[in-house]
């Protein structure tokens, strides 16, 4: 089933609203959840997250919109390989299996690493992008927290082994409970670290983990930035959504990337930190519920592109016209 009229598999039984869903790509597994009915919003998580920890925003989205979220290759439970892992690589998988459930065109949606990955899809995949959404994203400045530095430093595979032992985690979640009791200001970081380790405990995990860290972080911070590229989006809708509290990515790089788009959206939530989709769901639920309401998405095709890059105004084309109309079946 193709186009925007509809994505499946062909099953006879509906599956329950975004439980783990899977296809094969190059001979490789891939997961990914979907919920709801209408135009198609791709969720993107970050690294050491998956696609299941988007389910209180997507639920909050379901009434009018397909939600999908994939789980990147070598996280959640999608397949870890030998291979790339680069924004390019994981953009292409995305591409795929939007493809292979019949769909064409999307809101892309970002957080962190996975904010850096929907800029590098529309950068790949204008055709295939009607909005973009950035939250907390990478690939906006060079700052980034002191532990993912630590983790790009060789040896680094060996401490994750031991930052990952259950015992140790518990005692961060223990450690990030008691302080929030005390009002302490960084409890929810100890609570985001716990967190990003927990998924950490095989060995296939650390690696692709490694492996996508060292693509996009070095010793001195963000090694990729998308700031000489942000002019593409003059035409594109675009929403940049930051936590106040964020301590991992710092929110300026939300507000300078806002200025350089002078058409984009800026909000900030002032519960969440660096995990909006975790901390204050219903907040970034509400922020992305009224972007989509109160924007009309775009649709480029190959012959625009050129001036685009070029920088020509108006190069971009008009607000795609089969959306009004259009509604999307939940997967099957």
């Amino acid at each position: 089933m193709g186009g925007r009229d509809g994505l499946g598999s062909g099953a006879d039984a509906p599956e329950a609203p975004f439980e783990a869903r899977q296809v094969e790509l190059h001979g490789h597994r891939m997961i990914y959840r979907a919920a709801g009915t209408g135009p198609p919003v791709v969720l993107i998580h970050g690294m050491v997250n998956s696609s299941r920890h988007w389910r209180e925003v997507a639920v909050r989205l379901a009434d009018a919109q397909t939600v999908i979220a994939p789980d990147l290759i070598g996280h959640g439970d999608s397949v870890a390989v030998r291979g790339d892992y680069s924004l390019g690589a994981h953009a292409a998988s995305i591409r795929d299996l939007l493809a292979v459930l019949g769909v064409d065109r999307a809101t892309i949606v970002g957080h962190s690493l996975g904010g850096g990955v929907a800029m590098q899809f529309f950068y790949q995949f204008p055709q295939r992008t009607e909005r973009l959404v950035l939250i907390s994203s990478g690939g906006l400045g060079r700052e980034v927290s002191p532990m993912l530095r630590g983790a790009a430093l060789p040896g680094a595979a060996a401490l994750l082994w031991l930052a990952a032992h259950p015992r140790l985690l518990a005692a961060l979640e223990r450690g990030g409970e008691r302080a929030a009791e005390r009002g302490w200001s960084k409890a929810a970081y100890l609570t985001a670290i716990a967190r990003a380790l927990r998924p950490l405990d095989t060995p296939g995990a650390r690696q692709a983990f490694l492996q996508t860290l060292r693509s996009v972080i070095d010793v001195r911070g963000q090694r990729v930035s998308a700031r000489d590229r942000l002019h593409l989006l003059e035409s594109m809708p675009t929403l940049i959504v930051w936590g106040e509290r964020d301590g991992t990515i710092p929110p300026a790089h939300g507000r300078a990337a806002h200025e350089a788009i002078p058409s984009s959206r800026f909000e900030t939530l002032p519960r969440a930190a660096h995990f909006p989709h975790l901390e204050d769901p219903e907040g970034l639920a509400a922020v992305l519920a009224d972007f989509l309401a109160t924007t009309e998405p775009l649709r480029i095709d190959d012959a625009d592109w050129g001036g685009i890059v070029a920088g020509e105004s108006g190069a971009a084309a008009s607000p795609n016209p089969d959306v009004s109309s259009a509604t999307t079946e939940a997967p099957r």
